[in-house]
């Protein structure tokens, strides 16, 4: 059986075979523990040193200001509760404000410090899925510790105004973190000129493996562990590194940095060739998400007198794409957050085009997906 076509690069990534290539090594000959003083220790270490520098020159940060995690979810949880953590026992501030549309990673640590006495304010979007920075200038308070809004939104691609967002916190020495897990390695993500404190990434959305990510942590900022034991990353993530993974994060970072323009622009032609071919044979075809301000790759769009579940299983085995997250069993609330109606948000279906990606598959793709909607169509009838 031939292998579906892939839009689905929003959930994850295949590693790229230059970063299979820079790992393989440290997975065979070269399994020194970073931390160890001998020449095996030594050669691991410099490696993680390397990765280190490859990851901060992608969003413009320094070395020093990386650290390694398991993932983007483990990285939101180290920035919103570590920094709870160090500013309660410093200052004793306990307001935070995040976006309705965020993703589990942040909202459910934001919902374990209200749990635990913190007070939580949800700063709504507008029907494109942004935030308004003057709704989030409108949540802040006097005792407010914490702003966290994703940088782009993982099901329909809307960017947020992070830049808008740090001129209102900067000033007022608010932590800013923003959740750039689907922006990294995709569009320019520049630490300074978002203005941020705290950034999250996960390596598996730009073709580096599963189980690595990382946290920019802007020198200066309060922060705790919330994890006890030794000290490595700064003694921020206590344990020993997964020197493979970190090694692959560094070559994906390179390879993506050495390759973001032509990316860029490639990825948004293929996703608005996809989009122009559904056009084109789905009347009352309808995109979410902002129409200019959003990724390269993604294309979130609503197919209309159908369920976009029913579209998908129609096309099992021909194109493989989701309804949103990945993290969600069914379509999550960033719709409905949006103000889109239910008829609309049912046939709502996330397609996300990637690297690997070429001309003559969207194309195959935007014709399986308007003869599977034609298909479904005429049964209804």
């Amino acid at each position: 059986m031939p292998s579906p076509i892939y839009l689905d690069y929003n959930a994850t990534t295949p590693i790229a075979p230059e970063v299979l290539d820079a790992m393989l090594p440290y997975l065979r000959e070269h399994f020194g523990n970073p931390s160890s003083s001998h020449a095996l220790g030594r050669r691991a270490l410099r490696a993680v040193d390397e990765a280190r520098s490859q990851v901060a020159s992608l969003i413009g940060a320094r070395p020093q200001e990386i650290v390694f995690t398991g993932c983007a979810t483990e990285s939101n949880n180290l920035a919103l509760l570590g920094v709870a953590r160090a500013l309660q026992a410093r200052t004793h501030k306990g307001h935070l404000v995040v976006s309705a549309v965020e993703h589990p990673a942040v909202m459910e640590p934001a919902l374990l410090l209200r749990q635990q006495g913190w007070e939580l304010s949800v700063v709504p979007v507008d029907g494109f899925g942004q935030v308004r920075a003057r709704d989030v200038a409108a949540a802040l308070r006097h005792d407010t510790a914490l702003v966290s809004v994703m940088h782009a939104n993982n099901e329909v691609g809307t960017l947020q105004p992070i830049g808008e967002i740090a001129a209102l916190t900067r000033p007022r020495g608010i932590v800013l973190h923003t959740d750039a897990a689907q922006s990294v390695g995709k569009a320019i993500v520049d630490v300074e000129t978002l203005g941020v404190d705290l950034l999250s990434l996960a390596g598996h959305k730009f073709h580096a493996p599963k189980g690595i990510g990382a946290l920019f942590v802007r020198q200066g900022t309060l922060i705790q562990p919330v994890h006890a034991g030794a000290g490595q990353e700064g003694g921020l993530r206590p344990g020993t590194e997964n020197v493979a993974a970190i090694v692959g994060l560094g070559a994906a970072a390179a390879l993506a940095l050495s390759r973001r323009a032509d990316d860029e622009k490639r990825l948004r032609e293929l996703r608005d060739r996809l989009h122009a071919g559904l056009a084109a044979g789905v009347p009352g075809l309808v995109l979410n998400g902002h129409p200019l301000d959003r990724l390269p790759n993604t294309l979130h769009v609503s197919f209309p007198g159908v369920a976009g579940r029913d579209l998908l299983r129609e096309l099992d085995g021909a194109v493989a794409a989701s309804l949103g997250s990945a993290c969600h069993a069914a379509v999550s609330g960033v719709l409905e957050t949006m103000g889109v109606d239910a008829a609309r948000a049912r046939g709502a279906v996330r397609l996300s085009v990637g690297r690997m990606t070429t001309e003559g598959e969207t194309s195959a793709a935007a014709e399986a997906l308007v003869a599977a909607w034609i298909t479904l169509r005429s049964a209804s009838r």
